[in-house]
Formats: structure tokens, sequence, C-alpha cells
């Protein structure tokens, strides 16, 4: 009985599939398989390294943040300290200018209290003038007749 050439075992066709099947193996392996698992080794080496990356330039970001806020802190404290400074220079400043300011006042006034004792010595001075002319005067009028300045002077003292 002959059956079913598709399901009878040829030996010269058995062998012949194998070896094409071994020579497909053989030739994917060199065509196919190496360029494959080297693409992807590639592409791992390349998103290794993308994270390698990202995680470098996370540490620098997180570096400079801190670095930035240090800087910041810094720049805060002396900005404090310059203002603490101005404020004090200010307030040495208005006390000097006060204390020139009194100083200043008590020299106008001073320089006041000498020109009111000059300018009242004059005036006693004038009063007394016109007080012995008056004197004079009088006692001219009185005596009739008209006395020198020596006389005057005699009179006085």
């Amino acid at each position: 009985m002959e059956g079913n050439p598709l399901v009878q075992v040829d030996p010269g066709l058995a062998i012949w599939t194998i070896l094409v099947f071994v020579g497909l193996l053989i030739a994917l392996k060199y065509l196919a398989w190496k360029p494959l698992l080297d693409g992807l080794k590639n592409r791992q080496d390349s998103i290794t390294k993308s994270l390698d990356d990202a995680k470098q330039a996370r540490q620098e970001l997180e570096r400079l943040h801190a670095e930035s806020a240090r800087i910041l802190a810094e720049a805060r404290k002396e900005a404090e300290s310059i203002i603490s400074r101005t404020r004090d220079d200010a307030s040495r400043f208005r006390e000097e200018l006060k204390q020139k300011a009194q100083a200043e006042a008590a020299g106008i006034v001073k320089n006041a209290e000498k020109q009111i004792e000059l300018e009242t010595s004059r005036a006693v001075q004038q009063i007394r003038q016109e007080a012995v002319e008056l004197s004079v005067a009088i006692a001219s009028k009185l005596l009739q007749r008209n006395v020198s300045r020596d006389d005057n002077a005699r009179l006085i003292e």
C-alpha cells in the first residue's frame, strides 16, 4: 500500500532538508541575528548612557540648587549687614548734625549776647554823655554862662 507521498519518509529528502535548515540557520546567524543583537546591544548601551547622563544632570542640578541657595543666603546676610551699617551711619550722621547745630546755635546765642552787651554798653555810655551834656546845659542856664569842656570834665570828676 502506497500511501500519500507527503507522509512517507524519504532519506535523501530528509538529509537535504536538514542541510538546508542548518545552512539557513548559519546564514541567519551571521546575516540577521548578529546585526539584530548588535543593534539591541547598541540601543541598550545608548539607554544606559542616557540614564547615567540624566542621573549626573540631576546631581549637577541639585548641586547648583544648593549652591544658589547658599549664595542667596550669603547675599541676604550681606544685604542685612549693609542695611544695618547704613542705619548706624545715618544715626551717627544725624547725631553729628544735631551736635553741630546745637554748637552753632550756642555760638549764635553767645554772639548775640555779646552784641547785646556791646550795644547796651554803648547805649549806657551815650545816655551818660547826654546826661552830662544835659546837666551842663542846665548848670549853664543856672549859672548863666557857658561851661567849656574842661569845666565840664572837672565837674564830672
